[in-house]
């Protein structure tokens, strides 16, 4: 309604101008008698609420289309009015969508070519590294650790950048299936055994059933598992030399918990450590922090259907909670 009265504002007005000037030219050219005159504007003004009401109900449709968001981008193909502005406007929104399609598909086209880049350019970093650590080891210490330490970094740089990369169609890599949760945790302690032993952290392991297991993406766990207890060695070292990871089971839903005991994390920072490329107070301290990882672990995890908690105390430590729902159990059922 209110874009039918800001069309026809004008019209109108024009028209009531039209009418006060006729009256004018009959008052001023001595004609006292102006009833036919009134009649007359009264007559015009029927006419045109006559036309405007015919107006408004044949184009009501169109009206509340131009008036409402689109729900979805097919709505744009649905008609309104024969009318040739109506006609003229579908004919127009549906060039439009015929071209917004064309341009997603090709800037489809060239993410997935990127994707596929990346991945690729990974697999291939990771072959000299391999033969780096491998040429290290026949050196003598401390070169020989010490190469290990920043070839075992790049490895992690490049992981990260490839499930970053795989993130945007996770969808199609998700392969969901029952995971033991004792046999991951192991998995992912004996890979990172010579970074608890540089950062001289170690992992303290409680489960109290070994037979907990879930259903979840095998490969997307051990990289979020992995990303919790990195952070927590991280921001442990020379401030404690444990961290605990209890796996338990708690009214009927799994859970596995990553405790550190290091600096922390402030309460300002809370709400926004899952946020992408965010590093905090911690990050500007402990430079190696990208602010990826945890964004990366808060998306996964929200498109497997757990959940994911935090508690931290300045000076105390931080514990960082997977919760898995009682239908993704598979130990209760």
């Amino acid at each position: 309604m209110k874009l039918f009265f800001k069309e026809n504002t004008l019209l109108i007005c024009t028209q009531a101008l039209q009418f006060f000037i006729i009256m004018s030219i009959y008052w001023l050219d001595g004609y006292q008698n102006v009833r036919p005159a009134l009649y007359a504007v009264f007559l015009g003004f029927f006419l045109l609420g006559c036309y405007l009401f015919y107006h408004y109900i044949s184009r009501r449709k169109f009206y509340k289309r131009l008036s409402e968001p689109l729900q979805k981008l097919d709505d744009s193909l649905q008609k309104t009015e024969i009318a040739p502005l109506a006609i003229q406007l579908d004919e127009l929104l549906k060039n439009q969508y015929k071209l917004y399609q064309t341009q997603i598909k090709a800037l489809q086209q060239q993410q997935m070519e990127h994707l596929q880049f990346i991945d690729q350019w990974v697999h291939q970093m990771k072959t000299p590294l391999s033969v780096i650590e491998l040429t290290a080891q026949g050196l003598d210490e401390p070169d020989s650790s010490s190469i290990r330490e920043e070839t075992y970094r790049m490895k992690t740089g490049l992981n990260t950048i490839l499930y970053m990369a795989r993130l945007r169609s996770i969808e199609q890599d998700l392969h969901v299936k029952p995971v033991v949760l004792a046999k991951i945790i192991n998995e992912v302690n004996g890979e990172n055994k010579r970074f608890y032993i540089r950062n001289k952290v170690y992992p303290k392991l409680i489960i109290k059933n070994n037979a907990i297991t879930v259903e979840t993406d095998e490969k997307w766990l051990f990289f979020i598992l992995t990303q919790l207890t990195h952070n927590a060695v991280k921001y442990s070292a020379e401030k404690s030399n444990q961290i605990v990871i209890n796996v338990y089971e708690k009214n009927s839903e799994a859970i596995v918990e990553v405790t550190d005991h290091g600096v922390g994390i402030p309460n300002s920072d809370k709400k926004r450590v899952f946020d992408a490329f965010f590093t905090g107070e911690n990050g500007r301290q402990f430079r190696e922090s990208t602010g990826i990882g945890l964004y990366i672990t808060k998306e996964v995890i929200q498109h497997l259907g757990h959940r994911i908690e935090l508690e931290s105390e300045v000076g105390n430590g931080t514990t960082f909670r997977i919760i898995f729902t009682s239908a993704q159990n598979l130990t209760t059922l």
